[in-house]
């Protein structure tokens, strides 16, 4: 599976990936880490301010009052998400990283889960699976989009004593070929995180930064998935919630609802999803903040209204936990990595006999 190309200034640059000698490991988990626990910390603050503002109108309500202040869409989604991360930690139900909070968790019996998605006909057949990150051939994000928009993994590229680390975040970036806006790439079957799923209607909740649902739409708009592309997760048992607990209606239009959820017991298959999948990016739905931090959608979004002579429309002000540098970092050796953009090549298409590492969720 190749990099489509990316000559139009879509992608960040359209520079090869550097070779994985010059790549620094240490570094770029060093990063990561401390941006992700920057970003938990606001997205703790932001938890607990939109879930008082629900809790203050939900009493207004019940009181037969007029809240002062209306509560944020999918303010309500934090209960759910505390009471599931809650009950993980209160039974020792996950793995490192800890506390869950604020995370996809690592669940305990992530191994065998991955095992049954592997084994489903779905995975079996796909050739390319988007994923957060994973193993088989993969396309995978670039964490919280920061430095780009998504890498392609592919065996072949991958040494053999490697295999492990590139099942990783780092081997993503030091094996992975960065893949522009214009790539020409088909995804087979979608693999998200989660905290909690419903198994009636599929709702999904995500930890709460909206990267799946935007990384969803960026797919859609490029063609590289559709309306009939499966959407499948990989949670604990007691992160399969009971049917309604996590209100369809109450659902926000850019929310992406899973078709399979696979648990270490179980494989549940959702009859009659409860929501549409998003046709595209919402740009009335993406703040100006979400947006001035990820310089791949600035760059879509600049084209796109050269092309049609007017603005996009553009989402409400909203806060937000910091993210990296928007700079390009570059490794040491001047190599630089994962700026979406394309190397120009061959489109291929893998996966055949490629044994399925355990799928990883990323924390």
């Amino acid at each position: 599976m190749g990099a489509g190309a990316g000559g139009d200034g879509i992608a960040a640059s359209t520079a090869t990936a550097a070779s994985p000698a010059a790549f620094d490991a240490a570094a770029y988990d060093a990063q990561r880490l401390a941006l992700g626990g920057q970003a938990m910390g606001r997205m703790r603050q932001l938890s607990q301010a939109e879930g008082a503002a629900a809790a203050a109108a939900a009493a207004a309500a019940a009181a037969g009052e007029e809240a002062a202040a209306a509560a944020p869409p999918g303010a309500w989604k934090w209960e759910v998400r505390k009471r599931i991360w809650d009950l993980m930690e209160e039974h020792d139900l996950a793995d490192f990283p800890r506390p869950v909070h604020h995370r996809i968790p690592s669940f305990k019996g992530a191994a065998q889960a991955a095992a049954r998605l592997a084994a489903l006909p779905e995975f079996v057949a796909a050739r390319c699976v988007k994923v957060n990150p994973a193993g088989k051939t993969l396309l995978t994000p670039q964490p919280r989009l920061r430095t780009g928009f998504f890498s392609t993994l592919h065996r072949d590229a991958i040494p053999p004593d490697a295999l492990l680390q590139a099942c990783t975040s780092a081997g993503v970036a030091k094996y992975g070929s960065p893949l522009s806006l214009d790539g020409t790439i088909q995804v087979d079957l979608i693999v998200v995180g989660s905290v909690a799923v419903d198994p009636q209607t599929g709702c999904r909740l995500g930890k709460g930064e909206g990267f799946a649902e935007l990384e969803y739409g960026m797919l859609r708009r490029m063609g590289a998935v559709d309306g009939g592309t499966l959407v499948a997760t990989t949670v604990r048992d007691e992160q399969v919630v009971p049917p309604g607990a996590i209100p369809a209606a109450a659902m926000l239009p850019h929310d992406v609802p899973v078709d399979i959820i696979v648990t270490p017991t179980q494989v549940i298959r959702v009859a009659a999803p409860a929501l549409s999948k998003p046709a595209g990016i919402l740009w009335d739905r993406l703040s100006p903040q979400k947006l001035a931090q990820i310089r791949v959608l600035q760059q879509l979004k600049q084209r796109l209204e050269e092309e049609r002579g007017a603005p996009l429309p553009c989402g409400p002000d909203e806060a937000l936990p910091p993210l990296a540098a928007r700079g390009r970092r570059r490794p040491a050796g001047g190599g630089g990595r994962g700026g979406g953009g394309g190397r120009q090549g061959r489109r291929r298409r893998g996966g055949r006999g490629q044994a399925a590492p355990p799928v990883v969720q990323e924390g």
